[in-house]
């Protein structure tokens, strides 16, 4: 038993090890392509290790239109997004695992039909309804005359605020807690708002780093609704900028690679960051339906 044992725990790491590799090869081709030329890059030999290490490239693909307003506008869109839905979410989260009120099962289940219907189904209903948000955008007080929410920071932050999922997360999560927890506090005489604000919330630190990592990541990625919300350069996001190194006929894949690995920062720092408590959150939420 222990050498089958031993065996097992051999296939399983070599497994882990290969599906690791085919995960991050795809960042390692990603760098080797960044570091090349053009005239390399078009050999019909492909070699992962560049012939010369051009980190001249990245200086270059920076002064190709305005970098820092992008990672400004994708930050702020971000940072925005990722604190008004752990706000939302974390409180709707509360209420359905917590609250006792009439409908409160079947709410959460029509919740959850938002996981099933894909984002594109909802641009065009969301679009209409940004457009004619009154007086936002120079519209009037029936939503006429302006652009309303359309080319604006809080046009690319509002479809992205809630989320299925995040109350999802949340609910789950906080069914872990003992039932006890809610007793004492109510004896003590705490409301439902301050047992949210002083026990919840503070214990949240799991739940709130995955959602803040999956958030963060699907908004700082998010390409197809800015592309659809925005018309001046002045709002372009850090994904639509590296267009700019493709037109119709020509791609600049060392430019556009070394673009692309800078862009991915921010989302590095925050895992980095977050990994502490994300895979706890992950685990944790399944726990008890």
């Amino acid at each position: 038993m222990p050498q089958y044992s031993r065996l097992a725990n051999g296939i399983l790491v070599a497994v882990l090890i290969v599906i690791s590799f085919l995960m991050i090869f795809p960042f390692i081709l990603m760098l080797s392509t960044s570091l090349k030329s053009m005239a390399e890059l078009q050999r019909p030999v492909f070699s992962i290790i560049p012939d010369v290490l051009r980190f001249e490239n990245y200086p270059k693909a920076m002064a190709r239109g305005n970098w820092a307003l992008y990672f400004w506008n994708s930050i702020y869109v971000t940072a925005w997004t990722v604190v008004l839905s752990l706000l939302f979410n974390s409180m709707a989260g509360f209420a359905f695992a917590r609250l006792e009120f009439r409908f409160r099962e079947s709410l959460f289940i029509i919740s959850l039909i938002g996981l099933m219907i894909p984002p594109q189904v909802n641009m065009l209903p969301i679009y209409v309804i940004l457009k004619y948000i009154p007086f936002a955008g120079g519209n009037d007080w029936l939503g006429r005359g302006g652009l309303g929410w359309l080319d604006s920071y809080w046009g690319l932050i509002a479809p992205y605020v809630a989320g299925s999922f995040g109350v999802f997360l949340f609910r789950q999560f906080y069914l872990t807690f003992p039932r006890a927890l809610d007793d004492a506090a109510v004896i003590d005489g705490m409301s439902a708002r301050q047992r949210f604000m002083y026990i919840y919330l503070p214990l949240s630190k799991p739940v709130m780093a995955s959602l803040v990592a999956l958030k963060a990541t699907a908004t700082w990625n998010e390409y197809t609704w800015p592309l659809i919300i925005t018309m001046t350069t002045e709002m372009r996001t850090v994904q639509l900028a590296l267009s700019l190194y493709k037109d119709e006929y020509t791609i600049e894949w060392e430019l556009l690679m070394a673009a692309t690995a800078v862009a991915i920062i921010p989302l590095l720092i925050v895992f980095f960051c977050a990994q502490r408590y994300f895979v706890e959150g992950i685990v944790t939420t399944g726990i008890k339906g």
